[in-house]
């Protein structure tokens, strides 16, 4: 039963083994201003699919008196000629707006309870409250569970909440989703056949057989309401939005003499009529420790501690080690990044098309001091590319971001679990785009180094994508819009590509932005590159009369330009013939100011800029998913 100043009503149910909320978008796909909470473990619930008993020891969520309000800022009057708008709602001081007004109500095991009423009624803020999603200070009166109050650790352990956006992964099955859900949720000790069982019986038991094998997407089956009120002599038709139906009803039952009492009296015989075993329900009183003990004794749950332990050490925080939460979220990633292809596809189309016309347009540099400045371009054209591509990280996540937040409210996994489990598979589709961009390039440019050169060059190229993968997803998990999220990455990296040294020289930078060169991610792999080009003191780039080719008197006929030779040999007192060298490999990485750290150190400080921006993003994670509201 609900009391207190709301529009609601104790709807209709089917037997579960545990109370639960379920709003109008249970019961019919029109409506999507609700929430659920499921006020018991996965486990419970599927458990009673397998057996008509009810329990013996049933649980009691009871809430009194629920007070909350929150401060609304000032309204601005509104001048007309220079006079204030006299209006009464203008006010240019913050009000208080009360939510929940002295709400009241409990729910019990074996109960599937509604929440209704129209828009702005506080039907979502009661759900919050319930759920342990507003701040203690902030929410008045009690929530208790058999007469305890629920400690927010415990709630989480023998609970779930899911919000109205309930974002799934759009290419898993519905099999599929519970079956993660389970294994989640659902302790190690169970193996996997009982727990694909309770995941059959729950199917069951939903009604959603036929979709079983459906993906998400698809329509699935809806509630126990067009009977309910057909049989109260109200039924509804079939192409109506059952719901407003249903509020119009209430709505006329509340100006007749007697309200909504013949509703309320109808609901209590229906349901003992559905459920025949709920009129024994008021057994003796346990209390909530001898309650998870009891459910603890018929496997429902699984005890973290001995039995004389505190109640909040009954029940393990997690129902899985780390690493089986690894397993099961990269078993589950994988799974569903199989069935969309075309996202990974995409990417090593765009790696590929940009290696092939960088192969192209540098096909064979040669040694001159042209190919020599070709080279340089083509390296930060190419490491600052392996970032940019990067980008499609943001609305990845951004995709998995609310289910991220559902999941870990009520701890299915750690979020250590997810951050480790999101960066080992990201690795494979890494490398495979590193070697498709290395095998595209390196020998079409003509590159030095053979198979060596070839190799540090595909590492450095792995390094780059794996530092800016992790920096794009440390930046998801702070930006929460796409397009915010791509401007911030674009203008990012577009400043550390102009502090890389490929424009400006390390030594001509100005002392006071000398600091964003040292944290320009494309500074390293860019270095390790030109290092791994240009390390061969032997390989000579400018060679006599090629020292003109980079100014005016590149045009000078070959007969001059060895005049000049033998004048400036003369001058030097040094003979310079045509094929002295100039110019080698080691003074191009000096002129470039490439020599306090080695390709060695390069390449391992990219690594290790990756690993920094994974420890961000966790986080990022653990202080931006508390979503209570205060």
């Amino acid at each position: 039963m609900l009391m207190g100043h709301a529009d609601g009503i104790s709807g209709p149910g089917s037997s579960s083994n545990h109370p639960i909320t379920y709003p109008e978008s249970v019961l019919d796909d029109e409506d999507e201003e609700e929430q659920i909470l499921y006020a018991a473990s996965f486990e419970e619930l599927a458990s009673y699919a397998c057996s008509s008993m009810p329990p013996s020891n049933p649980f009691v969520l009871s809430f009194n008196n629920l007070t909350y309000s929150v401060k609304v800022g000032p309204k601005m009057p509104f001048s007309v000629c220079g006079k204030a708008d006299p209006s009464p709602g203008s006010s240019e001081t913050a009000s208080t707006k009360v939510l929940l007004n002295d709400i009241s109500g409990e729910a019990r095991e074996g109960e599937i309870m509604a929440v209704l009423g129209a828009s702005g009624s506080g039907k979502s803020t009661l759900i919050d409250a319930l759920a342990d999603r507003i701040a203690k200070e902030s929410l008045k009166g009690s929530v208790t569970l058999n007469g305890e109050v629920l400690e927010s650790r415990l709630l989480k352990v023998i609970s779930a909440y899911v919000m109205q956006d309930d974002l799934l992964f759009p290419m898993l099955t519905v099999e599929e989703t519970l079956m993660f859900s389970a294994e989640f949720r659902l302790p190690r000790s169970l193996s996997r056949s009982k727990k694909k069982a309770r995941v059959q019986a729950l199917i069951d038991q939903l009604g959603l057989r036929n979709a079983a094998n459906t993906v998400i997407g698809d329509e699935g089956h809806r509630g126990s309401l067009p009977e309910f009120f057909g049989q109260f002599g109200h039924p509804i038709p079939e192409n109506e939005n059952r719901i407003e139906l249903a509020l119009d009803l209430i709505r006329e039952l509340e100006e007749a003499p007697d309200g909504t009492k013949t509703l309320v009296e109808f609901n209590k015989s229906w349901q003992t009529m559905k459920n025949p075993m709920n009129r024994t329900r008021n057994v003796s009183k346990l209390s909530l420790k001898d309650a998870i003990s009891a459910s603890i004794s018929r496997g429902k749950l699984v005890s973290g501690a001995p039995n004389n332990s505190i109640l909040t050490s009954s029940v393990p925080t997690f129902a899985n080690p780390l690493w089986t939460e690894m397993m099961v979220l990269s078993k589950r990633s994988l799974l569903n990044a199989k069935r969309m292809p075309e996202l990974f596809g995409i990417r090593l189309g765009a790696v590929l098309v940009t290696g092939i016309i960088l192969a192209t347009v540098f096909y064979h540099l040669d040694n001159s001091p042209r190919g020599a400045q070709e080279r340089l371009s083509f390296f930060a054209f190419a490491m600052s590319t392996t970032y940019y591509t990067c980008a499609e990280s943001i609305p990845a996540f951004l995709q998995e971001r609310y289910i991220f937040m559902r999941e870990t409210a009520y701890n299915a996994y750690r979020r250590s679990s997810y951050v480790l489990a999101h960066s080992l598979i990201s690795i494979p589709s890494l490398i495979v785009l590193s070697i498709a961009f290395a095998a595209t390039t390196f020998w079409a440019v003509g590159l030095d180094g053979g198979f060596s050169g070839f190799c540090f060059f595909f590492f450095t190229i792995l390094s780059a994508f794996w530092a800016g993968s992790s920096f794009v997803t440390f930046l998801s998990g702070v930006v929460s819009h796409v397009m915010l999220g791509f401007t911030v990455v674009v203008a990012i990296l577009a400043y550390f590509l102009l502090f890389s040294g490929f424009f400006i020289s390390r030594d001509r930078i100005p002392s006071y932005w000398l600091w964003f060169h040292y944290i320009s991610l494309v500074k390293y792999p860019y270095e390790a590159a030109l290092q791994n080009e240009f390390h061969d003191p032997a390989k000579c780039f400018v060679r006599g009369v090629q020292m003109f080719d980079t100014t005016p008197l590149a045009a000078v006929p070959l007969a001059l330009k060895l005049k000049m030779l033998k004048s400036i040999s003369s001058t030097l007192g040094m003979n310079i013939t045509s094929n002295t060298c100039m110019v080698t490999g080691t003074d191009i990485l000096r002129q470039q100011g490439i020599t306090d750290i080695s390709k060695w150190n390069c390449l391992w400080i990219t690594i290790a800029w990756g690993f920094f921006f994974r420890i961000l993003f966790y986080f990022a994670l653990l202080l931006g998913s508390n979503n209570k509201r205060r």
